[in-house]
């Protein structure tokens, strides 16, 4: 499977485990506070990711979440978007935080983009899939449709543990009736210029192909403007 590593370039689990420390530290309480709605009625989306969604190592407003909130705006897509993404952050933290997102936001859609962290730092899959099967349950109770965002870990981690691992999504998504985006870095997990100097995470260059990855699962959706 080409797919095996979500990430190219790298040299061991050491070193993903080292630099997704490395993106928790650097994360701070303001990495959430875009997840406010200030928008009135207008439906939000939420997502709720890790570094991958939170602009780590990106210039303000360029990773593919902002991305998405300009393709609604200049698609006339009336959503408010809530980034409730931190550096470093697991699936135990997305379902800690769940309830007060829900609570505050009462999102219409929820993008959950999590779980790359757990596999670096060794969670049992068994734990991953019960943490991503509460935050999406949670969700449905609050009435809101739900995108479940794939991803691979790295080779090294050997064949059966890399399917076993992104298998937990597909199967999510069937049991749970909500949509999947097989894997947020298609297209470019195998080029090395679209990543930063850790090769773990994506360049500005790189944030619309994650947005396209994302969008064909999104779009059908969304409330049809004007309504």
């Amino acid at each position: 499977m080409n797919k095996r590593r979500w990430i190219v370039g790298t040299a061991c689990a050491a070193a993903f485990v080292a630099f997704a420390l490395i993106a928790s530290v650097a994360a701070s309480p303001s990495a959430a506070a875009p997840a406010r709605s200030a928008e009135g009625q207008r439906p939000t989306i939420v997502v709720l990711g890790d570094s991958l969604s939170a602009e780590y190592g990106l210039p303000r407003d360029t990773g593919w979440v902002a991305l998405l909130r300009k393709r609604l705006a200049d698609e006339r897509i009336d959503y408010s978007v809530a980034n409730a993404s931190i550096s470093g952050d697991t699936t135990s933290g997305g379902r800690a935080r769940m309830p007060e997102l829900m609570a505050r936001l009462k999102p219409s859609i929820v993008i959950v983009e999590l779980g790359a962290n757990d596999a670096l730092r060794g969670v049992p899959l068994s734990t991953t899939q019960d943490n991503l099967r509460t935050i999406v349950e949670q969700a449905q109770q609050g009435h809101a449709k739900v995108v479940l965002v794939g991803m691979y870990v790295p080779a090294n981690y050997g064949q059966a543990y890399t399917q076993r691992f992104h298998g937990l999504y597909g199967a999510l998504a069937r049991d749970l009736n909500v949509k999947l985006v097989p894997f947020l870095l298609a297209g470019i997990e195998n080029q090395q210029d679209m990543f930063q100097s850790d090769q773990m995470h994506p360049t500005q260059q790189a944030q619309p192909f994650l947005l396209d990855n994302v969008w064909p699962v999104l779009a059908p959706l969304l409330r049809p403007r004007g309504r």
